[in-house]
């Protein structure tokens, strides 16, 4: 009798759900090229504006995209403007208090909400999901009345306090607690083990990649964000980077050369964090993996 089960058909080349054809590949490759132009465009068409030299005219009807005359004299113009230096300095604090609240309270509460049994975990859980569907704009004045009543206002800390724990990251850590077998706490606990020393030995090693994950989420969050230290802040001095940009843009005339310059110094750190995690992110999911 032949052999007509679906393994055997795999194996003669006989079709597969798996198998994709040349023109499904293609159109794969368009749109994920597509995808590409339409995400990096406006960073190299900003990169390449903050490159040129004012005896380049920016504003012709065909426009060149690479520089003619490169040079960096933009750069160099944005730090004589504006204490370019002491904003990033200021983000770099707010940025510090948020990541460090995200990776620290974004894990305990996720651990707790995930792994240990308390009354109310429930109702604390659905509080946190309702949180998600107000949008920001909801809450910025009584965020703001709270920051003042604090006497936080015009402060750092003021700035970074909002999103020093974020929600989502809570809901993204209790996912990937849950992903633990519960087998891996029950047998700890059988051995003695407290909670503090399941967190460590057993959820820290294993959540690695998503803590990655609300790291770079976080850190980009609170270095682009714009309209809060902007309510916050009074005095220019506590001005953060991209509040501080803004004094790029003059009144009455404005260079879209120092701009894009300065969007580039402030885009910078991002892509510093980012290449500098990503490895992380990949290796902690790879040894992250639980192996049945």
């Amino acid at each position: 009798m032949a052999r007509t089960d679906p393994a055997h058909r795999r194996r003669r080349g006989g079709g597969s759900f798996n198998t994709v054809s040349p023109g499904e590949r293609a159109l794969r490759y368009t749109l994920l090229l597509l995808v590409l132009a339409i995400t990096i465009s406006p960073f190299l068409w900003q990169l390449s504006t903050s490159l040129k030299s004012l005896s380049e005219d920016i504003y012709t009807s065909t426009p060149t995209f690479l520089p003619e005359r490169p040079t960096l004299d933009n750069f160099v113009e944005v730090a004589r403007t504006i204490p370019v230096w002491s904003y990033a300095a200021n983000s770099v604090v707010v940025a510090a208090i948020v990541v460090t609240g995200n990776a620290i309270g974004a894990t305990l509460a996720g651990y707790a909400l995930a792994k240990l049994r308390f009354r109310g975990a429930k109702l604390l859980l659905g509080a946190f999901l309702a949180t998600l569907v107000l949008p920001e704009e909801v809450t910025i004045v009584s965020k703001y009345v709270i920051v003042r009543d604090l006497g936080l206002a015009d402060t750092l800390p003021g700035v970074a306090l909002p999103g020093a724990i974020g929600m989502l990251n809570v809901l993204l850590m209790r996912v990937a607690f849950s992903s633990i077998p519960p087998e891996m706490d029950e047998a700890a606990i059988i051995d003695g083990a407290t909670a503090w020393q399941r967190l460590r030995h057993i959820g820290l090693p294993n959540v690695r990649g998503m803590l990655s994950v609300i790291t770079i989420f976080a850190f980009i969050g609170a270095w682009d964000d714009f309209l809060w230290p902007l309510i916050v802040l009074n005095d220019p001095d506590h001005y953060t980077l991209t509040v501080g940009l803004q004094y790029l843009n003059g009144t009455f005339t404005a260079n879209p050369r120092l701009i894009a310059a300065g969007t580039m110094i402030s885009f910078l750190p991002i892509v510093i964090v980012f290449a500098s995690l990503q490895r992380f992110f990949f290796k902690g999911v790879a040894e992250g993996a639980i192996k049945g």
